[in-house]
């Protein structure tokens, strides 16, 4: 190229070399802002994955808490956590890899961009001649081979194409003739492009984190029991009804598998195998009024027996009204004296007990507690809410006796005299009034008593007055016990007891010999 001799065109044609590096000075600036773009969208596109990948752990999670579960999710947990773990650690070290590189290139400015994003030697120097690449090569592939190594084996060979972390070979150039990965990479690339290569090695492990994790979610769920038919099935709520009486029933679709049926037991009654998912029960009814039958059902959920509970009950009546003491043929005054009512021909709920001079306390439905207070009879009046006559009528009736609680029996030692051993006496701490062979449960205070004593060898000691059932309210008394010896005969007299009724009782009198 020849050099033109007039001044006027070399001015044109140093002109010409400028502005034609300004043009390439321009493309390399939209090329520069392209890149940025391009970081900016994948960052984005990471904190997405990130929020959808932390609700994915926090479903596992609660899976695992389920009542149930935890046999059959926590291996599964366990290994979601380990990716989550490793995933995270790989993030950071690809973030401190950008931090490098902006530091070799004179780091940020105050806005917090790379000063020098066109710089092509940081790259070059740190992941090429440093060999930095190929420790990031090695890093991105053992995390590769760790995520799908996570899964069950069937599922291994599935995921391994569609796992978005891959490290593929460059093909040879003339810039890279042994197609080296680092080289192809990372070689004079500008600093803000680095950068974005960095940003998609990130979205591609969050990724393959969430494709990996989402997997082990129905592997964990892989046993759970598949439903392939379905009935229908109504329940009444209440099994006695009269016309022109509201009756309820609850309506549903039940779930089933052909191939598995449940167990179920019941507390009473007959259960027979089931078929089509449902057992069936049945019984001869007995007994007067509001019947309840609890029972399970059981199913094999493959890794465990799924067991849940269940309850319903139903109404046995009888020809006219009917009242039954569940305890006894008589009240007992001063404690509650169960019984069971029932009408026939009128729901339970429409069917009370009122008992004039006695307390009626409603259990549950048909069962009442009754209170009385005086001795002789009382009449219980079985009264039911006619609807169709449009009021309420007493519909039986049945005399009853009232009576006081019998008298309890002083007792020591558990015995009410006769010999007990010394030192088995002298551990004692009072008297006991005991009322055995009484269906209700009813007790007994001692109030008080007179304690004597004739010694084998001397005088007689006593009586000493005691306050109470033991022994200790009275320091008379605890000095005679101290000096008991066998052979000594021991008086208990005058005892007073008070049970619920409140009514006192004068109990026998009680000979101890010691020996």
């Amino acid at each position: 190229m020849s050099i033109p001799k007039e001044t006027r065109q070399i001015m044109i044609n140093l002109m010409y070399l400028v502005l034609t590096a300004l043009l390439a000075l321009n493309v390399s600036n939209e090329i520069l802002h392209a890149f940025k773009v391009i970081n900016e969208s994948i960052l984005k596109s990471n904190t997405s994955i990130e929020s959808k990948n932390k609700d994915m752990y926090e479903l596992i999670d609660a899976n695992e808490k389920m009542a149930g579960k935890y046999e059959k999710v926590h291996p599964y947990k366990v290994r979601a956590d380990e990716v989550k773990a490793q995933s995270e650690q790989m993030v950071k070290y690809l973030e401190n890899w950008k931090d490098r590189i902006i530091a070799e290139t004179g780091g940020r400015t105050e806005t917090g961009e790379p000063k020098r994003e066109d710089d092509i030697n940081a790259t070059t120097l740190l992941l090429v001649e440093r060999n930095g690449g190929d420790s990031l090569k090695n890093k991105l592939q053992a995390l590769r081979e760790l995520l799908i190594s996570k899964l069950d084996a069937p599922d291994q060979k599935i995921i391994e194409p569609l796992i978005p972390l891959k490290i593929d070979k460059p093909k040879p150039s003339d810039n890279n003739p042994q197609g080296d990965w680092k080289v192809a990479y990372f070689h004079s690339m500008p600093t803000v492009a680095a950068l974005t290569l960095i940003s998609k090695f990130q979205n591609d492990v969050r990724n393959s984190e969430a494709l990996i994790v989402n997997k082990l979610f129905d592997e964990a769920h892989s046993t759970d029991l598949k439903f392939d038919a379905i009935q229908a099935i109504a329940v009444p709520k209440t099994s006695y009804a009269l016309a022109g009486q509201k009756v309820e029933a609850s309506i549903m679709l039940a779930a089933y598998n052909r191939t598995i049926q449940p167990t179920v037991t019941a507390s009473s009654g007959k259960v027979n195998p089931a078929k089509d998912g449902v057992a069936s029960w049945e019984t001869v009814a007995s007994g007067v009024g509001l019947q309840t039958i609890k029972g399970t059902v059981s199913l094999n959920m493959g890794d465990h027996i799924e067991t849940k509970p269940y309850e319903f009950q139903y109404m046995v009546g009888s020809t006219g009204a009917s009242m039954q003491l569940d305890k006894m043929n008589v009240f007992y005054i001063g404690v509650p004296n169960p019984v069971t009512v029932s009408a026939a021909g009128y729901s339970i709920q429409d069917v009370s007990l009122n008992i004039p001079g006695a307390t009626v306390t409603p259990k549950e439905l048909g069962h009442y507690e009754v209170m009385v207070k005086q001795q002789g009879k009382v009449t219980a009046e079985i009264m039911a809410n006619d609807k169709a006559a449009g009021g309420i009528k007493k519909v039986g009736s049945m005399e009853v006796r009232v009576k006081f609680i019998p008298d309890p029996v002083a007792e020591i030692a558990g015995k009410p005299g006769g010999v007990i051993r010394a030192d088995i006496f002298k551990a004692q701490l009072g008297v006991v009034a005991s009322l055995k062979g009484f269906d209700f449960d009813a007790r007994f205070v001692v109030r008080s008593f007179n304690f004597s004593m004739l010694p084998k060898r001397g005088e007689y000691i006593g009586p000493f007055p005691v306050t109470g059932p033991l022994f200790k309210t009275n320091a008379q008394v605890m000095q005679a016990i101290d000096r008991a010896h066998a052979g000594d005969k021991i008086f208990i007299e005058d005892i007073k007891a008070v049970g619920p009724d409140n009514t006192p009782r004068s109990l026998p009198s009680m000979l101890i010999s010691l020996n």
